[in-house]
Order: structure tokens, then sequence, then C-alpha cells
């Protein structure tokens, strides 16, 4: 299996999550992708953050009919870091080839992120643009590191076994939808109801509905 993995808060899931994941699962010939649903972002304020149940949810409702499997085990493994859950991903599926996926908006802070080099070295990154944030991306001192590791597309998918540190550049359509211009235009959009027997779509494990 070649799995893309897309992390974030998902606050909430939006079609702009699923129309990048599904360009980068052609892009790169991926099998599926997973989205990564974080119990919390150590660089983002919780103020304004939904309980992770209702984060999960929304995810689920938007990865329908796709072939996007929607996971929420950095809870499960008490991983508060990437680095930590990529590596466990590495170990408890090593058959399964993986590629972390990326913003444009998340590699301008890449350097930010606990052990990023070490994140690169466990598995090649595919960075999807995104308007207005290009520029700081490329000035960015990640990619001044990333850059000597930069491939095409073809060569990631072409060969018999990946190999990291790899760095691919995706550029599509750019789609300016986002999750703040949703909580900005819907405030109570975690409001209501929350879908009974919600269940990890990678580990298989419920998420209990009081998931914060």
């Amino acid at each position: 299996m070649r799995i893309g993995i897309l992390g974030g808060s998902f606050n909430p899931a939006h079609g702009g999550h699923r129309r990048i994941s599904l360009f980068a699962r052609e892009a790169l010939h991926l099998d599926e992708i997973w989205w990564l649903v974080s119990p919390g972002n150590p660089l983002k304020p919780r103020e304004g953050m939904a309980p992770l149940a209702k984060r999960f949810a929304s995810a689920r409702r938007m990865a329908r009919r796709a072939p996007i499997r929607v996971t929420a085990m950095e809870r499960e493994f008490g991983t508060p870091y990437t680095v930590e859950t990529l590596r466990r991903i590495s170990r408890r599926w090593p058959k399964h080839r993986f590629v972390w996926l990326m913003g444009s908006d998340n590699l301008a802070q890449f350097h930010e992120w606990k052990q990023w080099r070490d994140i690169a070295r466990t598995m090649p990154i595919a960075v999807i643009a995104r308007p207005g944030y290009d520029a700081d991306a490329i000035a960015s001192p990640a990619m001044a590191w990333l850059g000597r590791y930069r491939e095409p597309a073809s060569s990631l998918f072409a060969r018999d076994g990946w190999s990291a540190p790899a760095l691919v550049i995706l550029r599509f359509d750019p789609d300016t939808r986002s999750a703040s211009a949703i909580r900005e235009a819907d405030p109570d959009w975690a409001d209501g109801p929350l879908a009974t027997h919600l269940r990890d779509g990678v580990t298989f494990r419920p998420i209990p509905g009081n998931a914060a």
C-alpha cells in the first residue's frame, strides 16, 4: 500500500482538504489517504478548538465516498508530536509506504516543529502549494535544508523503495477555502448532537463522544 498522510486539526474539515488529498493521491499514485486528526497542535492556541470527536466527525463526513481514512490514532498512541507519531506509524505498518503531505503554509513554519529534520528522515514529504504562503515557504529555514533533497513526483512513485529525506512540490489550481473562514462565518459549527458510534478508520477503535 502507498499511503499519503495529511495531518491537521480539521477544525472543521472542508472541501479544500478533500480536494488537495485527491489531487495528491492522483499525482503520487497513492492507494489511499489517511487524515490524521490531531488531539491538539502545540503551535496553535486551544481557544476556538472544537472537541476531537466533533472534528473527527466533520472529517468523516467530508471523506465520504473517497479513498480517505479518518484516524485519531495520536490519541491512542499518546504522541503529542508529529515526529513521534510518524515513527510509530512506520513501525506498526512496516510493509506500507508512507508520504507526509503538508501545505506550503506548514512548510513555512516547519522549522518550528519538534525534530523536524527527523520527520523528513522518517518518510518522504510532499508539499502542496497554498495561495499566499509559497514565498514564505521558499524562504524558510526548512526549505534551505530540504531543498537539496527535492525530487520530481515521478521519481517518488516510480522507484522500488521510497527513501527519505525526499521533497516533492505539488502545484495545482489554488483552493482558497480554509477552516478559519468557516469558523468566522459559522462560529457555532460544532454545536449540536454528535453522531453515535464514531470509529477510527485505521485502528477501528471507538472515538468517545466526549473526546477532547
